[in-house]
């Protein structure tokens, strides 16, 4: 198999090193001069496979990610800051500002999502499209919430004005399989609520957010919102080490999570909005639609090259059907294209980490010397940027490939006769994501639903996994999230309710009268965001 090499559209061509020479820290692009790390794409420009040397990103130290904490902590500071005692309008008025200068970097961004992790075009243009609406979407909803707590409420003789307040300083880690999408969806909720925080883009997806720094400059105040670079363990263990980051938000692996967490000296206090793994299956009962699974199997198995948390990552196939179900999933597996991410209809594109095609290739060779045979015919087959999904039966438990989060093009088929195996293995799981399940018969579905409902948090339908639209709650059971993503519940997750309360008595209500009319108070207030 040999990588795909075509004239690369004008448009889409590397024409500038992006030499991102500056980080933003308390509202200021500061110039680095010291050691810069270069970034590649795994895309070769050449018809001599070679990466693309696409710019390069500062490489900071420990002084500069304490310099970034210091500058949230000072704009928070201790909650008497601008940013959190600010009225939620002018925060939302520094948002839109924010949303309506990022709009016009699309080309930018879609063509570094493109180049940076080998996403196609349609879908990079989805992800810059997605976001745009997300940060919309959670500006109507913040002004819902607060049009909903425009009020006082009385119980027990006590009056009570109940709103939601910011957490802190919170530390904000992204994803390099959604740099843009699922790193906005923890930092934009975060901010709005008035938080203040430290953003450190992912090691793969870094470069496209240099478009978006003078948006993040010039929309805040000063210190809201901070974006430094670098390796975590050099910058985001320090920062933790200090004890004053008040809310972790991460996407990514639980490891990197259990170690962030483990650093803080008062890991009781510290609130955790994380995604993490999950080993989402896929169960095809054999009254299934077979048409429909093998499609919706394919595209939950391999959209973005399965590097998806949502991913399909084994298929319970039940053994009446699994002949049939392995011969035309194989051949649509093989038939999928695999080029360039700007190429008409590639399906499959360059995996960004370069040593991710041996890693697959390991979990091949472990499933085949345990008895699982790759039944499709182009499976495993390599080029210096790729390996062709391999599509493994039969996988048994003891297969690594069963046990490990994959994340990436490999497709474990597990044979079953008894719904109690995949139910026990979902149990038994580290995870507890979603699940897709396909079949008609509603006697059979409805126990079954009842059952799933209880092991994770999303039951596909006749679908593949996904995370949206992003109105729907985003969370996972055990291993695999903690605290709820959607533009409502995100909104909640980096907030936390406050009142202020009063006895009912002429005393106080004449006081609460006053801060009411005179309006000197951003948080006493019953105006009512239009």
């Amino acid at each position: 198999m040999k990588t795909p090499f075509s004239n690369i559209p004008e448009a889409f061509q590397i024409t500038k090193l992006t030499k991102q020479d500056s980080y933003l820290v308390g509202g200021e692009l500061k110039q680095w001069k010291g050691e810069t790390s270069e970034v590649y794409s795994t895309i070769s420009s050449t018809k001599e496979y070679q990466p693309t040397l696409l710019g390069s990103i500062p490489t900071l130290g420990e002084k500069e990610a304490i310099e970034a904490l210091d500058a949230a902590c000072v704009a928070y500071n201790k909650g008497q800051g601008l940013w959190p005692t600010m009225k939620v309008v002018d925060r939302i008025s520094c948002m839109v500002k924010f949303v309506e200068q990022m709009k016009t970097k699309r080309e930018e961004v879609v063509k570094l999502l493109m180049w940076e992790i080998g996403k196609n075009l349609p879908d990079s243009e989805k992800e810059f499209d997605r976001t745009v609406e997300y940060i919309y979407d959670t500006i109507e909803d913040y002004k819902q919430m607060d049009r909903d707590s425009a009020k006082f409420e009385k119980h027990a003789g006590v009056h009570a004005h109940i709103r939601r307040g910011p957490l802190g300083v919170v530390l904000c880690l992204g994803p390099y399989n959604y740099p843009l999408n699922e790193t906005f969806a923890l930092l934009i909720p975060a901010l709005i609520m008035g938080n203040t925080a430290i953003f450190k883009p992912a090691k793969h997806g870094v470069l496209l957010i240099s478009p978006l720094l003078e948006a993040f400059k010039t929309s805040f105040p000063k210190g809201v919102v901070n974006i430094i670079y670098g390796r975590g363990r050099t910058v985001a263990t320090p920062i933790m080490q200090t004890g004053k980051v008040d809310v972790l938000a991460l996407i990514g692996n639980s490891k990197s999570a259990n170690a962030l967490q483990q650093q803080h000296p008062k890991s009781n206090r510290l609130r955790l909005v994380l995604g993490l793994e999950a080993k989402n299956p896929a169960i095809v009962l054999p009254d299934a639609d077979l048409d429909l699974a093998i499609d919706e199997c394919i595209a939950g198995a391999t959209s973005f090259n399965g590097q998806r948390c949502t991913a399909l990552k084994v298929l319970y196939v039940h053994q009446d059907i699994i002949e049939e179900f392995n011969k035309r999933f194989s051949a649509k597996v093989d038939a999928l294209k695999f080029g360039n991410p700007w190429e008409n209809g590639a399906k499959l594109t360059p995996l960004p980490e370069p040593d991710k095609p041996a890693y697959i290739q390991e979990l091949i060779d472990d499933a085949t010397s345990k008895g699982a045979k790759v039944i499709n015919a182009k499976g495993g087959e390599t080029s210096e940027n790729y390996i062709f999904p391999a599509v493994l039966y039969p996988v048994t438990k003891e297969m690594r490939v069963f046990q490990e989060e994959q994340f990436g093009p490999v497709i474990p088929v597990v044979p079953f006769n008894d719904i109690e195996e995949p139910l026990d293995d979902m149990a038994a799981s580290n995870y507890g994501q979603q699940v897709s399940l396909f079949g008609k018969d509603v006697k059979t579905l409805a126990p079954l639903i009842d059952t799933l409902v209880n092991l994770v948090c999303r039951v596909n339908l006749n679908s593949s996994c996904q995370r949206g639209p992003d109105v729907y709650p985003f969370t996972g059971r055990k291993d695999s999230a903690v605290a709820t993503l959607s533009v409502h519940d995100a909104l909640r997750s980096f907030s936390i309710r406050t009142f202020v309360a009063s006895k009912d008595n002429a005393y106080n209500n004449a006081i609460l009268k006053e801060l009411l009319d005179s309006k000197a108070s951003n948080f006493v207030s019953t105006d009512y965001i239009l």
